[in-house]
């Protein structure tokens, strides 16, 4: 595998690295994820054995016992979309506590997986594994620099985290543009890029709900427009689907497990915490049920003589 070289972008690495980064920081991630060191144990009650925090893919009569098995769909959706089965190196942008990493490997049959996060409890979680086919770093897209191309690069549930409200329009579109830039620099030729992410629908960024951004800081949404635009002549768009329904499935899931818990999750952390994921949790159901929120998977296949 060679060397990350790319001449037709090389021009735009540098003045990407000089750009201020406008996504969360660290300390906002680990506000979330990083819960009084034992974010791990809580998380584990209404997430299942799975531990994804994002959207699962449910067939039509599944019921909320069936979680686990709809999360396993969707990380291989992400696995055949961004077609790595039996590839050499494969990117998870905002990789969790590193499911999808360990599902690549040992389903897929991909030789090496690489996982980026900014929670330390996720990247602890990673390093147990003490698999030498995963490597977890503790470090955002804007820091990564790998040494060697990836065949496909899979991100699900970071791209929220990319931009902030408190941004301008266009300072926003700037981050996503070089996110994307990134991507094509670090992708083989013609390679390919799983995304999922939830998107601004019927509702405009002014409404974001003030009391998610307590609990989730320093996020914001895309809309598939800015997905779109800020792709253009880098990647090319093949399939999108919105699912937003199954994300008010998912969190219906994870709300009734969390009750069903309850008692053992206010010794983890405490009544207020318990409460305020419970809020929460319903907030963001009827989010996706009103459709003010989509969420959408994307398939893209990187443009390899992109124009400027």
């Amino acid at each position: 595998m060679s060397k990350v070289k790319n001449p037709n972008i090389d021009t735009l690495t540098e003045e990407i690295q000089n750009s201020n980064y406008k996504g969360a920081s660290a300390a906002e991630v680990q506000s979330h994820y990083d819960i009084n060191d034992v974010s791990d144990d809580f998380y584990r009650l209404w997430l299942g054995k799975t531990f994804a925090y994002s959207c699962a893919l449910w067939e039509e009569n599944e019921g909320y016992d069936e979680l686990d098995q709809a999360q396993m769909r969707k990380l291989d959706l992400h696995a055949v979309q961004a077609r790595v089965k039996g590839a050499q190196r494969v990117l998870d942008i905002g990789c969790g506590w590193g499911e999808q990493l360990r599902h690549l490997v040992e389903v897929h049959g991909v030789e090496k997986t690489v996982g980026l996060t900014l929670s330390n409890s996720q990247a602890k979680r990673i390093k147990s594994l003490e698999n030498p086919r995963i490597e977890v770093r503790l470090e955002g897209w804007s820091e990564h620099s790998p040494e060697q191309l990836y065949n496909g690069i899979i991100s699900v549930g970071a791209f929220e985290h990319f931009s902030k409200l408190e941004i301008s329009q266009e300072e926003k579109l700037e981050g996503y543009r070089n996110f994307f830039k990134r991507c094509h620099e670090w992708l083989e030729p013609s390679g390919w890029m799983s995304l999922q992410t939830v998107t601004y629908q019927n509702m405009f960024r002014e409404d974001f709900n003030s009391f998610i951004i307590q609990v989730l800081p320093g996020v914001d949404l895309p809309t598939i427009a800015d997905i779109a635009k800020a792709s253009e002549r880098l990647f090319e768009i093949v399939t999108l689907q919105n699912d937003r329904e199954h994300y008010e499935r998912t969190c219906k899931a994870w709300l009734s497990r969390l009750r069903a818990n309850r008692a053992t999750a206010i010794n983890l952390v405490g009544q207020e915490v318990v409460s305020r994921y419970e809020k929460y949790l319903t907030l963001v159901c009827l989010s996706f049920h009103s459709g003010a929120n989509g969420l959408v998977r994307i398939t893209m296949q990187r443009i390899d003589n992109p124009r400027y």
